[in-house]
């Protein structure tokens, strides 16, 4: 994800705020004018935060126009009402009984995928696709085949500015293929650990106020990215959930909540509606509207994936979960007759880059596109790893997010047995983690907490009446 000043100005983001407000429909033409006049002043004017504060606040008193034809409500049970009736092709009854025998190895391979993916996008985070294609073309690892490396040629290395210092969450050097011994720290990885802490210490019940008190106990301010530390900051200054999510946040529909689902789907096989209200009590501390419902989606995905192998029918699944008149759903359901229309994945993530540009930041990092980048790799990579996660990469925009999400479904599909050493090895099963209490963790132990978890759960996951197949 995006990685921004360690300390957030609001007047350097008063273009991410217009944009957001009119994603969700709301009429700015009237302010405008105030946003120009608020960044044309010094930055180090402290009247120029005193404004820009002030706007942000006012920014969210704007009425919704009255021609907007999505709706999009924030609290769990108008979600609820919301969402799409299920077809009778996921009405079925699930085996039940296989699930114990089969949940370790597909938790543990999801871990696995997810790591895999993250760090195959890691190093080319925020680079441009042409940049991405530039440089796998030139080392022929076009379409990917492995790891991106930084041991290649001077002449190339200068071309793709390629270098290997400047690394992230502390480390000195960049996360490239020859420079690693094991899945370094990313935020995506943070998320699904700290997950795990939270189902640990707080149990099934916990709450959106448990979530935000379990960041402040384990997880550094700087070790978040944009919403969440928006989300954060606003916390410790008193302003608990779900206000933390709205107030003066300009990510709150940012991919940020996104890459927080995987657990919940873990935990909740065969279960996409319990997946995806976990999600929901995880997103409402620093996201709203369809930046819960991206991380709503994944785990209903994954909760689907654990007993599905057809990509068309996880992510129906993960739709099932959502506001049916959201924009995250209407952009999915294109996405979803793409191939039968004749595209190619390449034709398809061209289309994506059509409707969103990715040198402006609101669109890079937004839940929407990123969320499309997913199901065409899900779609196009046939379950198989290397396809999967290599699609996702190369559709750049958030490629560590992106890999990392569509690698923990395609793992959870398949399992750990069936993943390729050729991509599991160089994780040496291990992660390192920024989430006190783990540090460098064995990704096999994860695993094994999870499905603990999940077995602790099976109360709740009442099997019996999923609609599944």
């Amino acid at each position: 994800m995006l990685k921004e000043q360690p300390w957030l100005n609001y007047g350097d983001y008063l273009d991410f705020e217009l944009l957001q407000a009119e994603a969700e429909g709301r009429e700015v033409k009237d302010i405008i004018k105030s946003v120009d006049e608020i960044k044309s002043m010094n930055s180090l004017d402290t009247q120029r935060e005193v404004l820009a504060e002030a706007f942000m606040d006012k920014i969210q008193s704007l009425q919704i126009k009255k021609d907007y034809r999505f709706f999009e409500p924030s609290e769990l049970e108008e979600i609820k009402k919301s969402r799409p009736l299920i077809g009778s092709d996921l009405n079925v009854k699930l085996l039940s009984e296989h699930i114990e025998a089969l949940s370790y190895d597909k938790v543990y391979g999801a871990w696995l995928g997810r790591c895999a993916g993250c760090l195959l996008g890691q190093p080319v985070e925020g680079w441009s696709r042409e940049r991405i294609t530039g440089l796998l073309k030139d080392t022929y690892n076009y379409p990917i085949n492995y790891y991106i490396s930084s041991d290649i040629s001077e002449e190339l290395r200068k071309k793709y500015d390629v270098s290997d210092e400047g690394g992230v969450y502390g480390s000195s050097i960049k996360n490239w293929i020859n420079n690693v011994h094991h899945m370094p720290e990313d935020d995506d990885t943070n998320y699904t650990v700290i997950s795990l802490k939270i189902l640990e210490q707080y149990g099934m019940d916990f709450t959106p106020d448990d979530v935000a008190e379990c960041w402040l106990t384990n997880l550094p301010i700087l070790h978040t990215c944009t919403a969440e530390r928006i989300a954060y900051k606003n916390i410790i200054n008193l302003i608990y959930p779900p206000l933390s999510a709205s107030h003066r946040n300009p990510y709150r529909e940012w991919i940020g909540a996104q890459i927080r689902g995987d657990f919940f789907g873990y935990i909740t096989p065969g279960n996409p509606e319990l997946g995806a209200e976990l999600a929901w009590r995880d997103a409402s501390i620093s996201h709203v509207k369809n930046g819960i419902y991206g991380e709503m989606f994944v785990a209903a995905m994954l909760s689907a994936a654990a007993l599905l192998n057809d990509p068309y029918k996880i992510i129906q699944c993960g739709l099932s979960q959502i506001p049916e008149k959201s924009r995250l759903a209407d952009a999915v359901h294109d996405v979803l007759s793409w191939k039968e229309l004749g595209l190619n994945w390449e034709q398809a993530i061209d289309k994506v880059h059509k409707l969103y540009d990715e040198k402006i930041g609101y669109h890079w990092c937004h839940t929407i596109p990123n969320a499309l980048i997913v199901c065409i790799a899900l779609i196009y990579g046939e379950t198989q790893l290397e396809k999967s996660i290599g699609i996702a990469v190369m559709a750049a925009f958030d490629t560590d997010c992106n890999g990392a999400t569509v690698g923990s479904i395609v793992g959870m599909i398949n399992g750990a047995n069936a993943l390729s050493d050729k991509w599991i090895k160089p994780l040496n099963n291990k992660l390192k983690s920024g989430v006190d209490g783990f540090g460098l963790v064995e990704i096999s132990d994860l695993a094994r907490r999870t499905v603990d978890m999940a077995q602790k759960a099976k109360s709740l996951n009442k099997i019996e009446n999923t609609t599944l197949k």
